[in-house]
């Protein structure tokens, strides 16, 4: 749990895991939404898929991302037993804008 902890300490990963919430995304389409560098976001994408938040495919030469929700659930019901009921707060929605 620790390494999900941090990896959600960041706002531009649990961006990308509001993103991925929609379906499998590839490098070049989440960064559309982002102010930062290519390398920035594969770091991030490398961080989130240690902490197993995210899994990766190929697809010729694009990396295919889709977000772990077993994984997510299962951290949700892990935070209610210090909480309680914490999962409903917890999946809230973060803005997400396209990059100008």
């Amino acid at each position: 749990m620790d390494k999900i902890f941090k990896a959600m300490a960041d706002i531009n990963r649990r961006k990308i895991l509001t993103l991925l919430k929609n379906g499998e995304m590839s490098v070049n389409e989440l960064l559309k939404y982002f102010e930062i560098t290519q390398a920035t976001l594969s770091n991030h994408l490398s961080i989130l898929k240690k902490a197993k938040l995210v899994e990766s495919r190929v697809l010729g030469k694009k990396r295919i991302y889709r977000l772990n929700v077993e994984l997510l659930r299962f951290f949700a019901q892990n935070i209610d037993k210090f909480a309680g009921n914490f999962g409903e707060k917890f999946c809230e929605e973060i803005e997400v804008r396209l990059r100008k």
